[in-house]
């Protein structure tokens, strides 16, 4: 259920320094989602035969365009799944929307965590975040959703393709969600060879699983702190490398798997592995809300969406399409966007004065900053930005010492002033 976030001790004391109209207008302004473009993906050349001594049949598809039949079925299609709730209508939550929006901007950041109470809405905004995704170029037909233009995502075919210097069939689509079940066999998740086919017909018959649809998209993981610690090592080597490695039988097949990893949980259930917290690039809180008032605004929401969903996603179809170019446009314009060395050496300072393992505080916190001033339609990043975003980038990176008493935020947020003023 959407709800919204209390107002926390860390954003009381960044308001005493940042209080400019703008800062303020852009706060109310994430409360204003954009709407879904749907995607059409294109299959083709999809030929299966059978080994000797059974029935041989063969499927050969291959499109090249679409007609109104087709149009109109992917239209009924999709009007019959599960409507989601909007992302426009979610109630506050300011921090956890900014979280997901910035992701969204650059893939790079690493994704985000997303911690608080139950029934806080926390799963509810990560799948509205379904609709504001923007598309993407990639190759027709590929189970990898490989980019026609950057080696580094495309599959092993598409790239000997390219070598070999064929004309490679480019669509675009929308980025790709993909839900992660508690319950996901290994197999399932990282893919399943064929050996009975391969020893038969001596090709690598690899069938893909939930990473290689996740690539160059959102690999979203509810409950991740209860999910299986095999499954953990899992992530953790392909967030580490971006690649999917599947061994099976002396059969070794790789393929690009590089996805924003976002997990929601409640700390209550447990703590995540240190190793697997410090792959997510973004850490929000969310607290349940407090003000009666708006208590009963969010139920009145929700009970409006469970009674009637298409109209209610019609009154946030603007508010919806509205945020949705305002990400296009912060995607095209992020490669523009600067950052002064003096902001990056203080940004160091900081992660350094607080012991912060590693570097990857440092580039996570600049990619954010910039993903920000691109979002609020600015070639440069300020003081402002930063301060915005580095509690969520060093909160989880901090060393944990179970004498200290002082929340981990407001600790990033009093060192920032320190080194910033």
């Amino acid at each position: 259920m959407a709800s919204t976030v209390g107002t926390s001790s860390t954003a009381i004391l960044a308001s005493r320094y940042f209080t400019s109209p703008t800062s303020k207008s852009f706060i109310h302004s994430l409360s204003v989602s954009t709407g879904q473009n749907c995607g059409r993906k294109f299959y083709g050349g999809i030929g299966i035969h059978g080994i000797k001594g059974r029935s041989q049949f063969s499927v050969s598809s291959v499109a090249t365009e679409v007609n109104a039949v087709e149009q109109a079925q992917k239209i009924a299609s999709k009007e019959s799944q599960r409507p989601v709730y909007p992302f426009a209508a979610i109630v506050g939550q300011d921090e956890m929307k900014l979280c997901l929006l910035l992701n969204v901007i650059d893939p790079k950041i690493g994704g985000v965590m997303i911690m608080g109470d139950r029934g806080t809405g926390k799963s509810t905004a990560v799948r509205s975040l379904v609709d504001l995704l923007p598309e993407i170029k990639m190759v027709a037909g590929d189970p990898y959703n490989s980019d026609p233009e950057d080696p580094e995502s495309m599959g092993i075919e598409v790239r000997e393709s390219v070598i070999k210097g064929e004309q490679l069939q480019v669509v675009m689509t929308k980025i790709n969600m993909v839900d992660l079940p508690l319950g996901a066999t290994e197999d399932r998740v990282c893919g399943t060879i064929d050996i009975e086919k391969a020893l038969t017909e001596g090709v690598k018959a690899f069938e893909p699983g939930l990473l290689a649809k996740a690539n160059r998209g959102i690999l979203y993981v509810d409950e991740v702190n209860l999910l299986d610690d095999h499954l953990v090592d899992v992530l953790l080597d392909s967030a580490a490398s971006g690649w999917n490695t599947v061994e099976r039988e002396g059969i070794s097949i790789s393929h690009p798997a590089r996805f924003i990893l976002i997990g929601s949980g409640n700390p209550e259930e447990g703590e995540l592995r240190p190793q697997l917290l410090d792959r997510f690039g973004m850490h929000a809180q969310v607290s349940t809300v407090r003000d009666a008032e708006l208590r009963v605004k969010i139920v009145e929401e929700r009970s409006r969406f469970d009674r009637n969903p298409k109209e209610f996603r019609d009154t946030y179809k603007a508010e919806q399409e509205k945020l949705q170019q305002q990400i296009t446009m912060a995607r095209s314009g992020l490669s523009s966007v600067q950052i002064d060395h003096e902001l990056k050496v203080k940004i160091s300072k900081v992660c350094a004065d607080l012991n912060v393992d590693g570097l990857r505080g440092d580039i996570v916190t600049n990619r954010a900053a910039k993903a920000l001033a691109a979002l609020k339609g600015r070639d440069k990043v300020t003081s402002e930005d930063i301060a915005t975003v580095i509690t969520n980038c060093l909160r989880h990176r901090l060393r944990k010492d179970p004498l200290e008493t002082i929340d981990s935020g407001l600790l990033v947020i009093e060192k920032f002033y320190e080194v910033f003023t």
